[in-house]
């Protein structure tokens, strides 16, 4: 049984921009998660391994001990709720936003307090959170993929989503109509392993830590 530091990552932006940072702490993966299919991937360190899922089950992964620490988008983590972990730093890498979206014709500024909207969106807490401090009422429509699309087809008034450079909105005759919040990813930590394996743990932190607030003062 594997009792070294088990680190759950997901493919594709987040992992790429977290390369750096591991290489910084000298861990380097034995094999690139894009091209292998291997799910656990073993390091140039013995105690230390990746484990690859799906962003969405990162923190599920590391709130019940399955892996020791993760990195996970803000956006994951209010979206999960954050339960059973430790949240020690932001890691200020895979920037982006949750933004409201919708066609370009269509006049968001009328909609007001006490009015009701549909809304597309795999955010389903951070819409209904964002919503109601407004005071507009939504009618929620979960989907998981081609967000885009909702609006086009008449779906859904707005949609809910991750935005980069906003080329996808434009793309699709879309304009982002509001900021909810700024998103970046976090580290993440099990409870318990910050106990039972804080001697491995806590040099690990120290080292992102260190590694983050030297590219920022750069």
């Amino acid at each position: 049984m594997f009792t070294g530091i088990t680190l759950a990552l997901s493919k594709g932006r987040i992992f790429e921009e977290t390369l750096p940072l591991l290489a910084a702490t000298g861990i380097v993966p034995s094999e690139n998660p894009e091209s292998s299919r291997s799910l656990i991937i073993a390091t140039n360190r013995a105690d230390v391994r990746l484990l690859i899922v799906r962003a969405t089950d990162v923190p599920t992964y590391v709130q019940y001990g399955a892996a020791d620490l993760g990195i996970a988008g803000k956006d994951v983590l209010l979206e999960h709720g954050g339960a059973g972990l430790y949240q020690p730093l932001d890691l200020d890498i895979a920037h982006c936003r949750m933004s409201v979206a919708a066609r370009a014709d269509f006049d968001y500024s009328a909609v007001r307090p006490g009015g009701r909207i549909r809304v597309a969106t795999k955010y389903v807490k951070q819409a209904k959170r964002h919503f109601a401090s407004k005071g507009v009422h939504i009618d929620l429509i979960k989907l998981y993929g081609s967000m885009e699309l909702a609006p086009l087809v008449g779906l859904a008034d707005v949609i809910v989503d991750l935005v980069s450079t906003g080329g996808t909105l434009r793309a699709n005759n879309l304009v982002e109509v509001e900021t909810i919040e700024p998103i970046s990813s976090r580290l993440i930590v099990n409870q318990a392993s910050l106990k039972l394996k804080h001697a491995l743990l806590q040099p690990l932190l120290d080292s992102f830590a260190h590694s983050v607030a030297a590219r920022r003062a750069s």
